[in-house]
């Protein structure tokens, strides 16, 4: 009879580490092209970008999570979205600046690895950086028993991706006069989840089986749509088109349009623009919550915006599959929603 390990009755399974390791090897590979070297589980990852055709290459790079949509994901014992989503998050952050993405990083934190949750949530990040041409080259998996509850977990990304200095988009050429373009998010995204499962689980005392007045499927359904990614659709728009770019997450349209804005412009939003979906109407409306305040915590529809000139809204909006949304006016770099 084999004995337990000590670290392993402590309750960290270092050989089930191990082990899940080996088994996503040939999954993670499917990222890889020619730029990656080295051997996957080595202690940094190693990529040979290609910068051919740029004159003068910047590194770009982004961190960040999913926050508590993963609360969503423990209660539907379903793991794969939100690994889509932290990638496609980060994909989307760095594309703001012009940049396509070269490599992924993952970290999952957890009481105890669970090997289909490992497996889903690997799932998850390597379909989306395929989809985004984007390798994983590497991660960190850690046990720590105590510092979550039992069955969670938590995750964090890193990116880099790379621009040519002469095509990052930085909104200093946003003007007085451009034209406010709108592309619809795929719902919730990764924002607003604290407030929307105090309203809709502890107020409305509402299940994941629920179902909401136009909404297709089920509320858990709703909540786990994955995060769009917005960069393949952004890299067709040929060079010095787009004067700004805003990836509208926490903070929404209100925070988040100011970080691209030059100080002699506001951004003046027309809400009536656009249909917002209706798990925000359901959430406002039964939530009591202030239609502005609506605004700066959710994308209520929107989850990329891009600036342009007038002359050219036709094209990028056919392009973008976007709405107009809103103009430039003068001001001192703040949004100003027009209801």
């Amino acid at each position: 009879m084999t004995k337990t390990k000590a670290y392993a009755r402590a309750g960290v399974d270092v050989d089930l580490g191990n082990k899940l390791k080996r088994d996503i090897q040939s999954l993670v590979r499917r990222t890889h092209g020619p730029e990656v070297l080295g051997k996957i589980g080595g202690f940094g990852g190693l990529f040979a970008p290609n910068f051919r055709g740029m004159r003068e290459p910047v590194l770009v790079a982004s961190v960040d999570g999913v926050g508590t949509k993963l609360k969503i994901a423990f209660a539907a014992n379903k793991h794969d979205t939100v690994g889509a989503d932290l990638v496609n998050h980060c994909v989307n952050d760095i594309a703001v600046l012009g940049a396509r993405p070269l490599f992924f990083l993952d970290y999952i934190g957890a009481e105890k690895l669970e090997p289909r949750v490992f497996s889903e949530l690997l799932g998850g990040f390597t379909k989306a950086c395929r989809a985004a041409s984007c390798a994983l080259i590497g991660g960190e998996t850690a046990q720590m028993p105590g510092m979550y509850r039992r069955g969670e977990y938590d995750l964090a990304g890193c990116i880099v991706g790379a621009v040519d200095r002469v095509e990052i988009i930085d909104g200093r050429k946003v003007r007085i006069g451009d034209v406010v373009l709108g592309l619809r998010s795929n719902g919730l995204h990764t924002n607003g989840y604290s407030l929307a499962r105090k309203i809709l689980f502890e107020r409305l005392k509402l299940k994941l089986s629920s179902r909401i007045p136009e909404v297709r499927g089920t509320l858990g359904e709703e909540l786990l749509r994955v995060h769009r990614n917005y960069q393949p659709l952004l890299a067709k728009v040929p060079r010095g088109i787009i004067h700004g770019l805003a990836h509208i997450t926490g903070g929404g349209l209100n925070d988040n349009l100011p970080r691209i804005l030059p100080k002699n412009c506001d951004a003046v939003i027309e809400t009536r623009n656009w249909r917002v979906p209706e798990i925000f109407n359901f959430i406002g409306e039964k939530g009591n919550v202030d239609c502005a305040e609506m605004y700066q915590v959710f994308n209520m529809g929107i989850g990329m915006v891009a600036i342009v000139s007038q002359r050219d809204v036709a094209t990028v909006k056919r392009m973008l599959r976007a709405k107009v949304i809103g103009r430039i006016e003068r001001g001192n770099g703040k949004t100003r929603l027009s209801f």
